[in-house]
């Protein structure tokens, strides 16, 4: 993979349109006091996509995650703490790994700047990188977000599930100031990644009391599904790729959509709605006017405002 630098990327200046959403974050918030904080956590996040291809699907979902339960302030990172046990392990992020990447980049920007940039700035940036260092689009992150003090496992139920209906996504996205474009546009970051069988379990297997599996999916590709994720499957790690170019951010998710091979309830549900069904259609034939909502969207997304009230020292921890 040639660093970020070499990569033809496509640049897309759309942030001072919504910055309103969170009038504290700036581009330039960290021109003074850490100038070369981007281009070391690019250089990081690049090792860990050397040495792990999953990386970029793994901290893009991180940071999705983190936004959607107190808003964007680095609650996900926070390690469990006796029997009170943190977002990271509640039962939807269970299967969230790289949390080394953003420590070890946490690190190496306190090696720089000491105690000034914030972990929940990290993420934003590092899910950035993810998505330009495998082909996507790059954009100027606004920055000065602030670290929580408060991450409890139960909070991930307030995140949109794979089984959810068109309806069901629309509220979730609605309650965090996301529209029905908004949505469309972030599905796309399933162009990236892997699900385990018991995301999609209900698609396959005793669908409804009609038929076994859900009508809206191919046959030949729900046929694929099954044969890899039986019934009673005993395989830990079983599962299927999002689209057929998993590490490789592009629009095929939604020709594939389209095609009726898309692999949870919720990608689906985008074809349910004229407004979002037309979205789709959309980016299925045209990369660019995808890549350009996606940014939109990422940093209306990475703008909700958290909680956050400290800098810390170490992303798994507290400030004492």
């Amino acid at each position: 993979m040639a660093a970020i630098s070499l990569i033809s990327l496509v640049t897309i200046s759309v942030f001072s349109s919504i910055l309103s959403f969170s009038n504290a974050l700036s581009v330039n918030y960290y021109h003074q006091t850490c100038p070369n904080v981007e281009s070391v956590i690019a250089k990081v996040v690049h090792k860990g996509m050397i040495n792990d291809k999953t990386v970029p699907a793994a901290l893009l979902r991180m940071h999705f995650h983190d936004c959607f339960i107190r808003g964007c302030d680095a609650s996900m990172l926070l390690n469990s703490k006796g029997k009170s046990q943190a977002e990271k392990d509640g039962p939807p992020n269970i299967s969230l790994h790289a949390f080394y990447v953003i420590e070890h980049a946490k690190k190496e920007v306190e090696k720089m700047c000491p105690g000034v940039v914030s972990c929940a700035d990290i993420l934003a940036l590092a899910a950035r990188d993810a998505v330009a260092l495998s082909g996507g689009p790059t954009w100027d992150v606004p920055k000065g977000r602030k670290d929580g003090r408060i991450s409890k496992a139960n909070d991930t139920r307030q995140l949109p599930f794979p089984t959810f209906n068109i309806s069901q996504l629309q509220q979730s996205f609605s309650l965090r100031g996301l529209s029905m474009d908004d949505l469309v546009a972030l599905s796309g970051g399933h162009t990236l990644g892997f699900s385990h069988c018991s995301s999609f379990q209900n698609r396959i297997h005793n669908f409804n009391n009609i038929t076994d599996v859900d009508p809206s999916m191919d046959s030949s590709f729900a046929a694929s599904l099954r044969q890899v994720c039986p019934m009673h499957n005993k395989v830990k790690n079983a599962g299927a790729n999002l689209d057929s170019t998993p590490t490789v951010f592009d629009n095929k998710y939604y020709k594939l959509l389209l095609q009726g091979k898309s692999i949870f309830s919720s990608d689906q549900a985008l074809m349910t709605s004229s407004r979002t069904k037309a979205l789709v259609k959309k980016f299925a034939t045209s990369q660019e006017e995808f890549y350009e909502a996606f940014v939109k969207s990422m940093i209306k997304m990475s703008s909700i405002s958290g909680g956050g009230t400290e800098i810390r020292l170490d992303c798994r921890v507290v400030n004492h």
